[in-house]
């Protein structure tokens, strides 16, 4: 891979790879939503085009975030996992979630409560319990 980094600054080179509009947003779907096809991805409220999302995906699998397989059912429709490097992303996830919901709210009438979602309860614990059920996900999903 050609050198892609503008810097060496651990958040300019963090956000060089995953600081576009759409790629923490087809995290934040695989991780909390369970998404793993194309056509889950697509169906996401914030609309992203066809050909972004395969982008997208193409390159969260060249940075070896996700995966790409087939179903051991179904060999014709590709699905996508996370790897453990992006499984790690959790926390990133979860202080980006409790950030917004502290610091957004008031400028989005529309963001979604989290009170429900358990994230102001022990981070720790919130963060093993996402990684477990998604590494459960994954083990399900393969078999």
């Amino acid at each position: 891979m050609k050198n892609i980094f503008r810097s060496g600054c651990p958040i300019a080179s963090t956000l060089d790879l995953i600081g576009d509009k759409w790629s923490l947003l087809i995290i934040r779907d695989m991780i909390l939503g369970g998404k793993k096809t194309f056509k889950e991805f697509s169906t996401s409220p914030e609309k992203i085009a066809p050909g972004i999302l395969s982008s997208r995906l193409k390159w969260l699998e060249c940075i070896a975030l996700i995966t790409k397989r087939k179903l051991p059912e179904n060999q014709k429709e590709n699905i996508y996992l996370l790897t453990e490097k992006g499984i790690e992303l959790v926390p990133l996830i979860t202080e980006i979630v409790l950030w917004s919901d502290k610091n957004v709210r008031a400028l989005n009438s529309e963001m979604y409560s989290m009170s429900d979602k358990g994230f102001h309860a022990d981070k720790s614990a919130v963060i093993e319990h996402i990684q477990s059920n998604y590494r459960e996900l994954v083990r399900k999903t393969l078999g």
